[in-house]
């Protein structure tokens, strides 16, 4: 078991290996509910990470500023599976969360027009109620650029040869949808 200090200066135990996201679970489902990432050992972490050893943890909501940055880059992942599914040959670039909101970037042959902005929307709308979970997973570098080459992703692979050799990179998919990605995010699309 290992103890950890919450916010309030309370102290839990839990098992090695727990995740923030089931802590938060055991200390409040509501809790659990309106997480959005966590901050262990005063940094900012997500909320599938695991708490192994004696640490502070805070569960951040969206009233906390990295919670929210967390909650719209989740968004700007969703926006990205709406266009994919809208326009198969979109390519993908970066979608970071921003002070005010979020946006991804797309190479596609034409422009978005209104009407495409109302699909795209539309398309996120499902996705949301889809509550797909959101799952990460890392690959050695080679394996990354290979796997992103099969994904017709040129920009991405572009962002990993970018890294260090040994970097292990992380991505996140939800659905059919993968991204490249350090993260956090939230759980599911809902």
């Amino acid at each position: 078991m290992i103890k950890v200090t919450l916010k309030d200066g309370s102290v839990k135990e839990f098992p090695a290996g727990i995740s923030a996201y089931e802590a938060a679970k055991e200390i409040s489902m509501g809790l659990a509910r309106s997480a959005c990432a966590a901050k262990i050992n005063g940094k900012n972490a997500d909320l599938r990470d695991t708490l192994n050893e004696d640490c502070e943890l805070e569960i951040l909501t969206f009233d906390d500023e990295y919670g929210k940055r967390t909650f719209r880059h989740t968004a700007s992942h969703i926006m990205a599976q709406a266009v994919k599914r809208l326009y198969p040959h979109a390519k993908l670039a970066i979608g970071p969360a921003v002070d005010d909101g979020f946006y991804y970037d797309f190479d596609l042959e034409t422009k978005f027009t209104p009407e495409d902005l109302a699909k795209i929307e539309a398309e996120m709308k499902k996705i949301v109620k889809e509550n797909e979970k959101i799952e990460r997973f890392t690959l050695p570098r080679e394996e990354a650029i290979a796997f992103m080459k099969e994904r017709n992703e040129p920009y991405k692979v572009e962002l990993i040869e970018d890294l260090p050799e040994d970097s292990v990179i992380s991505f996140y998919q939800q659905g059919e949808f993968v991204d490249l990605c350090a993260g956090p995010h939230l759980m599911t699309t809902k």
